[in-house]
């Protein structure tokens, strides 16, 4: 079960997510799954209990309506529903093992989760955990890089090690995890006759500290383990880098800068943390099993990489509308929201591509980049290789073309005689 506190938490969550929709069952129960992000096993009963109990929806404080979840929670026994496994994970049963683990006094420690979270309000970057970037996007808002510091970096690693390196993720998850790229993401989808693609917009972002200690739970580690566990895995951007990050995205609109200012300020799942996608993939497990389900009932093919969407198969094309509607309300509905912006629809008369791969036939990389690097080569091996800017950079050139050579082997071994060819003393 959970504990009080957590109980506690959980119903005023539920009574803000429940008082602002329809006073059914199913709309009840999908508010609050929403606002949870994850549709937990004891929801649909409480749904029920809390709409039998209140003929309507209770007006004015939500505190009643939260007094009442809370004690149908302990009714229900309801709690974090942990998996059965034997995944080596290492075994945690206290902060203080969690420290010793680390290598680390419970200060350090306590610093680096940033339990009183100074991370947000300090002014000195000494101070901070994270180093900040924004990269430019041709949407107009940035993609706001939160690099951790060594010390944070060298303990996310041992989190990824040791324990999430070993939770599986779905099956249509290819990217971020042992034995799968996104080669295998353009590979499920070559030859169809119909790609539709979709986007998750600012998918680590949505990914709530909420969601992250429920992965941790589920996993059977304990509350006080979990909130650490959570604490070092996730951030808040300083207020001070948030306002030259949102000075410098006018052209973004007001709205989106808005939003994903308001995900920034409450601690997320930071984009450049070595722990941070295969959390997101635990994150999405439930959306992939749906999106499976969903394209499995159209007999369609599904897969993601990241946040990168894609649906294929004989059927995509006269079903997309119907089904792009219904992926944006599974998607809406699991916590996370489709960039309308991004979602393409091709059929096989035009290029078809995932990630960047064109999938039209077999996976390959547009005709273009393969031509500019022969030109580049051609030119390397005439002139001499500083007059392509390619002076130290002899490494960068080959693993252009092994990339090239991962997805066409034939196309890759003329790129090679050719790079052989290039005198790299001249």
């Amino acid at each position: 079960m959970y504990t009080a506190r957590e109980r506690s938490a959980i119903a005023a969550q539920l009574a803000g997510a429940m008082l602002g929709v329809r006073w059914t069952p199913e709309a009840v129960a999908e508010a609050a799954a929403t606002r949870l992000g994850r549709w937990p096993s004891w929801l649909d009963a409480l749904a029920l209990r809390i709409v039998d109990s209140h003929w309507q929806a209770p007006a004015g404080d939500p505190a009643d309506l939260a007094s009442a979840i809370e004690a149908s929670l302990v009714e229900l026994r309801a709690g974090p529903e942990r998996l059965l496994h034997d995944w080596p994970i290492a075994t945690l049963d206290s902060v203080d093992q969690l420290a010793a683990a680390l290598e680390l006094s419970d200060g350090h420690l306590a610093w680096l989760a940033d339990v009183r979270g100074l991370e947000r309000t300090v002014p000195a970057e000494r101070l901070r955990n994270y180093r900040y970037a924004a990269v430019a996007r041709r949407s107009g808002l940035p993609r706001v890089i939160e690099a951790p510091k060594l010390k944070l970096k060298e303990v996310q690693r041992w989190i990824l090690r040791e324990i999430l390196d070993h939770v599986p993720v779905h099956p249509a998850a290819r990217g971020f995890t042992r034995g799968r790229s996104v080669i295998d993401h353009a590979r499920a989808h070559s030859g169809q006759p119909s790609l539709l693609r979709l986007d998750l917009a600012d998918f680590f972002a949505s990914v709530s500290a909420g969601r992250v200690f429920g992965v941790f739970r589920t996993l059977g580690y304990e509350p006080a383990v979990a909130h650490v566990l959570t604490g070092l895995t996730t951030n808040t951007v300083p207020e001070q880098v948030w306002q030259v990050i949102h000075g410098a995205a006018a052209s973004a609109g007001v709205q989106r800068r808005f939003h994903l200012g308001r995900q920034l300020a409450t601690p997320h799942l930071p984009q450049g943390a070595p722990t941070s996608p295969a959390l997101a993939n635990s994150a999405a497990f439930r959306l992939d099993r749906r999106l499976s389900g969903l394209a499995a009932s159209h007999g369609i093919r599904y897969s993601r990489y990241a946040d990168d969407l894609a649906f294929s198969g004989p059927r995509v094309a006269r079903r997309a509308a119907h089904l792009g509607a219904a992926v944006a309300e599974i998607v809406r509905a699991e916590g996370f929201a489709v960039n309308a912006d991004k979602t393409v629809l091709r059929s096989r008369a035009a290029r078809q591509s995932v990630c960047g791969i064109v999938v039209n036939a077999t996976p390959n990389i547009p005709r273009a980049e393969y031509d500019r690097l022969k030109a580049i080569l051609y030119n390397a091996r005439r002139h001499g290789p500083a007059s392509q800017g390619l002076t130290g950079r002899e490494a960068h050139l080959r693993g252009s073309i092994a990339w090239v050579a991962s997805l066409n082997p034939a196309r890759g071994e003329k790129l090679m005689r050719r790079f052989a060819e290039i005198d790299w003393n001249a």
